[in-house]
């Protein structure tokens, strides 16, 4: 099943598979999220979704049993 993914505040919208990570989907839709370790303890590539969850885009994957998955990728100067 198809999950529509938008990345806010571009509001860019793309198709992904469910299981597909999250990294892979920000980077065919344009958007750079930053990383660092690749293991979600540095806390680089920390986005957050529309009920204001913040995750770790490195290590999540695009859930199942969504029609849509709204994504605020904020940039942290620090990275």
């Amino acid at each position: 099943m198809s999950v529509q993914v938008r990345f806010l505040p571009e509001n860019i919208i793309v198709s992904a598979e469910a299981g597909e990570p999250l990294l892979d989907v920000a980077q065919r839709a344009g958007i750079f999220i930053p990383t660092g370790c690749l293991m979600g303890t540095c806390h680089a590539c920390e986005v957050e979704l529309e009920d204001g969850t913040n995750i770790c885009a490195c290590i999540t994957a695009v859930p199942r049993g969504k029609e849509e998955l709204i994504i605020n990728s904020y940039s942290d100067p620090t990275w």
